[in-house]
């Protein structure tokens, strides 16, 4: 695969990613953190902050990898 291909298909999932992952937090958040205290909410807000950072590297770690020579 192209370069140049393979970094605007990458370029589309981490944005998907982050717009889906955004929304799905987002919908958690208000249907089961609604009656918790600051506390809980900071915890899941810092969690789920930080738990899309997984999925984005695999994406990157795909990015960045050399293609295989052809023989």
């Amino acid at each position: 695969m192209r370069m140049r291909l393979k970094k605007l298909i990458g370029t589309i999932l981490l944005v998907a990613l982050v717009v889906v992952y955004a929304i799905v937090a987002t919908i958690v958040a208000v249907a089961q953190l609604s009656q918790s205290g600051p506390l809980v909410h900071l915890a899941f807000f810092v969690f789920s902050g930080l738990l899309w950072v997984l999925p984005a590297m695999g994406i990157i770690k795909w990015l960045i990898l050399e293609p295989r020579p052809k023989n």
